[in-house]
């Protein structure tokens, strides 16, 4: 599968006229609980030719999209996002953004924006937004699918994954990694709350994600009770960061005249 995705990848710079700098892995196998059938989520970061950005309307307006889209079927789901959007996002501390630069499993990267965005992280990183993007995650898949009497196995992951991500960030004020594993591993000791988590994950890992069975009081408990914890830790936050555009400007430019010459 990997070389499939690889000569995706490559047809896409074809079609569209474009350079991919990076493409990782960014769904349930890079977070580390893959199912049997789980499809790939392919995401990257491309750069146009110097001529599409010298031109009246700024991309993302009308017909100059900063995404690349391509159809999805049941075993591949590939995107991307123009450099400038990255840096914007990068800017305001996206979540999904700083988990891809995290991604163990990398289809793709050429020329050094990754190495420089990674260098920079410390500079635009600030808690609030991080905290607040995985609170309400947390939040909203608790709410909507372990509030019942019976509940699926693999809802518990999309819960419990935000909210070790927010204990990560609150204990060493950096994003977290994308590893469900290294964040369960270093939030949490042996007990019945770990247990009961592990054998979970084995069952996903087997298969058993669909099954339909009574909620695992432990679990539901702790995550209330965090949820509530960071609920009041969010609200304490008071965070001022430097505005990173100046650097990030340079790293555009920099990273089209490394590409195109």
């Amino acid at each position: 599968m990997h070389t499939i995705i690889q000569q995706k990848l490559i047809e896409i710079e074809a079609k569209y006229g474009v350079k991919i700098l990076y493409a990782v892995e960014s769904g349930s196998r890079a977070w580390g609980f893959p199912s049997k059938d789980s499809d790939y989520d392919v995401r990257f970061i491309y750069i146009h030719l110097p001529e599409w950005y010298l031109a009246i309307d700024p991309q993302g307006i009308g017909q100059k999209r900063d995404v690349i889209e391509e159809p999805i079927n049941d075993l591949l789901d590939i995107s991307g996002w123009e450099i400038t959007k990255a840096l914007r996002l990068f800017r305001k501390n996206n979540p999904p953004l700083l988990e891809w630069l995290r991604s163990e499993i990398v289809y793709y990267q050429q020329y050094t924006l990754i190495d420089n965005m990674r260098a920079l992280e410390s500079d635009v990183f600030y808690p609030n937004s991080m905290l607040h993007h995985y609170l309400n995650m947390a939040k909203n898949n608790y709410r909507e699918y372990l509030q019942g009497r019976v509940v699926r196995i693999k809802k518990y992951f999309y819960v419990l994954r935000p909210i070790l991500a927010c204990q990560w960030i609150e204990k060493y004020n950096t994003a977290p990694p994308i590893s469900f594993h290294v964040l369960l591993e270093d939030s949490l000791k042996d007990g019945e709350l770990k247990h009961s988590i592990d054998r979970l994950l084995e069952r996903k890992l087997a298969g058993d994600e669909f099954d339909l069975e009574p909620r695992i009081t432990v679990i539901n408990e702790f995550v209330e009770r965090e949820i509530q914890r960071f609920e009041a830790y969010v609200e304490s936050l008071d965070v001022q960061v430097n505005d990173p555009t100046a650097q990030l400007n340079d790293l555009f430019r920099y990273t089209l005249q490394e590409v195109w010459g």
